[in-house]
């Protein structure tokens, strides 16, 4: 495999875990966020992380050790110039992807692929604002990262199939399983997965059962491991309802419409664990 660096954009609960999981494998990961107190408490996740794996004795001290070794942080796009790839975990939002991969495209190496974790966004659309645009492709990962097997390699109009070997390569090199899907709003697994956390927030929204009976009626009746209020807190509110509005946008097909809740919750500030408070409220 040729990728032997890694960039990482966006410290949070995606950027530290594609961090995470690609510095276990022995890659040298630059982590990069807007901050000094992002890229701390990314790092600081990605410690008690490795912390838990050492007390369910998959990894050893020395390998916490070497793994956080190979992560550098910093606050400047300009640390990602010579890396082999970069993977953007930034917030969901095209304005923001579409400025970043527009920098990336004059600060990184004419070689880099530029690859984003969007849950939702058209990664055509983000390819045609580069100069490299078939080195631009899709990888979205499952949250949590150092847990979920899967790797969507979304494949951009654009896209060159050598470009989607090797990030096919890396996924596998970091213990991941690719599967490719074309571009299309939602891609694959949020057209599927993000229409049923809308069809449980509309349930709770017209108030037919509480979220504690939502989600044990779907654990129950479906053998889901997590109810889908529990897992929209997981994901992020604000995340579910960009990527629904991508899906109603994209589709112009009213039962992506969303449910009103997700934007009432949003604006409260409640955003699911990260915030302390979504369908539940967490310690």
């Amino acid at each position: 495999m040729n990728i032997k660096t890694v960039g990482v954009i966006g410290a949070g609960t995606m950027g530290n875990g594609i961090a995470q999981v690609c510095a276990v494998a022995g890659l040298k990961v630059t982590m990069q966020d807007i901050g000094e107190a992002q890229v701390k408490n990314g790092i600081e996740t990605i410690s008690t992380s490795l912390d838990r794996m050492i007390k369910k004795e998959k990894i050893s001290t020395d390998d916490k050790q070497a793994t956080l070794a190979n992560i550098d942080i910093a606050t400047s796009l300009d640390a990602l110039a010579n890396v082999d790839i970069v993977i953007e975990a930034a917030t969901e939002n095209e304005a923001l992807k579409l400025s970043l991969f527009e920098q990336l495209d004059e600060i990184c190496k004419s070689d880099a692929i530029l690859a984003s974790n969007t849950s939702s966004i058209s990664l055509t659309r983000i390819a045609g604002a580069t100069e490299r645009a078939g080195q631009v492709v899709g990888m979205h990962f499952m949250n949590p990262v150092p847990m979920m097997a899967l790797v969507e390699v979304i494949r951009a109009l654009q896209t060159t199939d050598e470009t989607c070997r090797a990030v096919h390569e890396l996924s596998e090199f970091i213990g991941k399983i690719p599967i490719e899907a074309k571009d299309s709003p939602g891609f694959v697994a949020n057209r599927i997965l993000i229409p049923m956390l809308n069809e449980a927030a509309y349930v709770y929204y017209e108030g037919l059962a509480s979220a504690e009976g939502i989600d044990e009626i779907m654990k129950l009746g479906m053998s889901h491991p997590m109810g889908p209020l529990a897992l929209a807190d997981l994901i992020g509110l604000d995340t579910c309802l960009s990527v629904i509005k991508v899906l109603h946008e994209g589709f112009g097909d009213s039962k992506y419409r969303p449910c009103p809740t997700w934007q009432q919750m949003v604006d409260a500030g409640y955003l699911g664990r990260k915030s302390g408070r979504g369908f539940y409220v967490y310690d």
